[in-house]
């Protein structure tokens, strides 16, 4: 294990193995997830599955083993309904050509990792703004953990507290075990307990069996409620990677590339303006997801140096866009860096082992998803939750005595979760700590690639 420095790190083989096990568990929701969604556009869910594991072994591996670091990735979860729904069947293109655009982000996100684009805009983020990206993305996991956990739900204010009595047999059981797997969490975590979060998830999971077995917990799939019993078909796999071989290099397909309503085919279409807009889009989102999930998480872990900077950032950019790259050609849209990595980073994971930890997990899910992808989101609400608590306590490093800086700040943070997205929380804070500090004379705080990321933002946003 010297390759990974764990003593030097103040970690143990034991300890990254935990966290790597708590990120997968906290993760692997995007195995039943995707393959869901890109049923919708043709592509068939076996399949899907199996790309989905595949891309995310390769990308998980790689940022264990060359940046080392305890990240990691999977196609991003809020990149997958965009491709399906606003660019295949919104746009009326076939799969195979909404593939091909994601290949080719890849090959650009590479090219700019070489140059380094990509690393000099992570450097050109000012200290206070990475602390408030870190922030944001708690509040937002904390959002995503009480979703998850069917305590918030969707209501006439758009969202609410739910109702426990009114909605007991679904929502309401569920809310109440993701709630005794919470206050379980935290008491574990203030005795100290070593895989804390790991076994939360583990103990509300095994409570909501318990629950489904004595009738508390009904089976309700129109209600999202399925089985909370693993089980394994071994029938099946054999179909999984026989719809998989269907998927693999079908990007590179240009015979079955195709618009609704265009007269280029094949190769010709590389050039239409839908396409460009199409790989743009998923550029720029994938890129400031990706920035600002390393960002909040490294500065979590305090993995950022004095001036803000991250070691081996290149390397870690590096795993995302060979991960883009190569998942395009399994048949997975974009894959990225994943905030739910905080939850291993809380648990002590601290190099590059506990992410080959998870990426060895992704590629033993090839074979055995359907266990994995039967714990329910009430089990891995609870984790979410307190990991989203310990990141929005890095707020307590902002100057609250300086609204030049805290008004930024508390931008990002606010729109994070609100908008549900990282990318426009940073977007929002770019432009508003690059107008504040020039509009107050504070120009010395604002570089050319900040102004230049804020008006790239500002020509962006009127087109939404």
């Amino acid at each position: 294990m010297f390759h990974f420095h764990l003593t030097e790190n103040g970690t143990t083989v034991k300890t990254e193995i935990i966290a790597g096990i708590t990120t997968f568990l906290s993760m692997v929701y995007i195995l039943a997830v995707y393959p869901s969604v890109m049923s919708e556009i043709g592509i068939p869910a076996g399949g899907a599955v199996v790309a989905a594991a595949l891309a995310s072994f390769i990308g998980t591996i790689l940022m264990g083993l060359i940046a080392k670091y305890p990240f990691a990735l999977a196609p991003g979860v809020g990149i997958v309904p965009f491709f399906a729904f606003s660019v295949v069947s919104g746009m009326g293109i076939s799969w195979q050509f909404g593939m091909m655009a994601v290949f080719v982000e890849g090959i650009i996100f590479l090219i700019c990792t070489l140059i380094p684009v990509r690393e000099k805009i992570f450097d050109a983020i000012p200290l206070p703004l990475k602390t408030s990206i870190g922030v944001g993305i708690g509040f937002f996991i904390v959002f995503i953990g009480l979703q998850g956990g069917r305590i918030i739900v969707e209501g006439s204010s758009l969202t609410t507290l739910v109702s426990f009595r009114n909605a007991w047999a679904t929502n309401g059981i569920c809310a109440t075990l993701a709630l005794i797997g919470l206050l379980s969490t935290v008491v574990l975590f203030h005795k100290r307990v070593k895989g804390a979060i790991l076994i939360g998830i583990l103990f509300t999971w095994g409570l909501g069996m318990l629950c489904q077995a004595t009738g508390l917990y009904q089976v309700n799939p129109d209600a999202k409620m399925y089985s909370l019993y693993p089980t394994l078909n071994f029938s099946s796999i054999g179909g999984a990677f026989r719809e998989f071989g269907s998927l693999f290099g079908e990007c590179l397909n240009a015979g079955k590339w195709s618009q609704a309503g265009s007269n280029l085919t094949g190769w010709k279409l590389l050039m239409s303006g839908s396409f460009l807009i199409v790989v743009f889009t998923m550029l720029f989102d994938d890129l400031f997801n990706t920035l600002g999930t390393l960002t909040g998480v490294a500065s979590t872990a305090n993995m950022l140096d004095k001036n803000g900077s991250m070691p081996r950032l290149k390397e870690a950019l590096l795993a995302d866009a060979v991960a883009t790259t190569a998942g395009a050609l399994l048949g997975a849209t974009t894959t990225t860096s994943y905030v739910e990595s905080a939850t291993g980073v809380s648990e002590g994971g601290r190099t590059g082992l506990t992410a080959c930890v998870t990426a060895v997990l992704f590629l033993l899910s090839v074979l055995f998803a359907p266990i994995f992808t039967a714990i329910p989101a009430f089990a891995t609400a609870p984790a979410l939750t307190m990991v989203g608590f310990l990141m929005v306590a890095q707020i307590r490093h902002l100057n609250f005595d300086d609204i030049t800086e805290l008004f930024p700040c508390l931008v990002a943070i606010i729109v994070m979760p609100f908008s549900y997205n990282i990318a426009d929380g940073i977007g929002f804070g770019f432009i508003a700590w690059t107008a504040v500090n020039l509009l107050c004379g504070h120009r010395e705080r604002v570089n050319p690639i900040l102004i230049g990321a804020s008006l790239v933002f500002l020509a962006k946003y009127p087109f939404l």
